[in-house]
């Protein structure tokens, strides 16, 4: 940010707090900063509350790992929802693309992340033991792999599958209405939906 020469030490460090986001250069993190300075103080104080309250009162939700205001999110502690039925995702937009296509009525499990060797990510840092502890308590009778149709998703599949033969559930994938490399979030709904419905048995090695 060199190439700036800023007027006040409280703006240079909004622009440098900005640009830390995803896709957010020191250009466009200036335009945003200055935008906001344009619009009413209320607004202001309106956003700088949000994440405040961002910070301290969202949590991960114990049992499955999406986002929640409670130690257990609305999903999980839905009792109208099949508790037997766990669709295993890799984040938290994935749990967004699935609900909006309201075909889904079992509940989650949000991995974190999925197996990466060239990104050094591996089953360790996946979080799956609170899934595991379901499983070993027989609550679940089926598993669904709504993962990414890339190398890395397949790979992140058949390690769960050979991990989870010991408790006899029934593993799942989803349909390839899904097209190869892609990712939930940006697969439409009505394919997303039709994939969850028409779901077949995983099977190692064909993926």
């Amino acid at each position: 940010m060199a190439q700036y020469q800023y007027p006040s030490g409280i703006f240079e460090q909004a622009v440098r707090e900005f640009s830390k986001l995803p896709g957010i250069g020191t250009k466009t993190a200036l335009r945003l900063v200055l935008h906001l300075l344009k619009q009413p103080k209320e607004d202001l104080k309106t956003l700088g509350q949000t994440l405040i309250d961002l910070s301290e009162k969202i949590h991960y939700c114990t049992s499955c790992n999406n986002i929640s205001e409670e130690e257990i999110c609305p999903i999980c502690s839905d009792a109208g929802r099949d508790h037997s039925t766990v669709c295993l995702v890799e984040n938290v937009r994935d749990v967004l693309a699935i609900e909006n296509t309201r075909q889904y009525h079992g509940i989650y499990h949000v991995l974190g992340c999925i197996i990466s060797p060239m990104e050094g990510i591996g089953p360790s840092d996946m979080q799956i033991s609170s899934l595991e502890k379901k499983l070993q308590q027989g609550i679940i009778k089926e598993i669904i792999l709504a993962l990414p149709a890339t190398v890395e998703g397949d790979t992140t599949g058949f390690y769960l599958y050979r991990r989870f033969q010991e408790y006899h559930v029934t593993m799942t994938t989803l349909a390839r209405g899904i097209p190869a490399g892609g990712d939930l979030e940006y697969t439409d709904e009505v394919t997303l939906a039709r994939s969850i419905m028409n779901r077949t048995p995983f099977q190692a090695g064909s993926q």
